[in-house]
């Protein structure tokens, strides 16, 4: 679909640009934003280091083991069927510190990691399980503590007041958060009559 939108606006942009002589314009707007998407790209690159590094640090020591335990009253409540004791289960702990540490990217290859242990697990390879989509709608939603990259994006483009969001951003995440996992709650045992 994307692929199908971002063309339709660059040939939409240029015709403009034809139609009311802004060719230098449109020429300067290209060159201006090729250069600022190197510099945020940069400042991303030192930040998503630090935090893939710090969570590689925190999987090959025993702090996983700590973070498991003090996470495990909500883990058992929002995955019942979930084995505490399995791969996914680690999986699953590793994605949801991420995303409350705000790291989206760094999140994301541990939410597919944890996404395939939870299928090797799934009785039914066609449908998704319970776990599965209370995962899904925890990842979607995003609680976040720290909001990394949002505070690095309005950092890299010059906020005079960068972390200014986080109080925003804890509200709107905790609310979707609690909405999704109350449907999800609530359709699972709808389900189970």
């Amino acid at each position: 679909m994307l692929n199908k939108i971002w063309p339709f606006f660059i040939i939409i942009s240029f015709i403009y640009a034809l139609l009311n002589l802004k060719i230098p314009e449109l020429n300067e707007s290209i060159f201006n934003s090729c250069s600022q998407t190197v510099e945020m790209i940069l400042s991303f690159l030192g930040i998503m280091c630090m935090w893939n590094g710090i969570m590689q640090i925190i999987k090959e020591t025993t702090l996983i083991d700590k973070i498991k335990k003090i996470l495990r009253p909500f883990m058992r409540f929002l995955f019942p069927k979930l084995n505490i004791k399995s791969k996914a289960y680690e999986e699953m702990t590793m994605n949801i510190v991420a995303n409350l540490l705000g790291l989206g990217n760094a999140a994301t290859p541990l939410g597919l990691k944890a996404m395939q242990a939870l299928q090797e697990e799934n009785p039914d390879k066609e449908k998704l399980s319970d776990t599965m989509i209370m995962f899904l709608v925890l990842n979607t939603a995003s609680i976040q503590i720290i909001p990394t990259t949002i505070i690095a994006i309005r950092s890299s483009l010059g906020s005079s007041n960068p972390a200014k969001i986080i109080i925003p951003v804890w509200i709107s995440t905790i609310v979707a958060a609690s909405a999704g996992i109350l449907t999800v709650k609530l359709l699972s045992k709808r389900k189970e009559k």
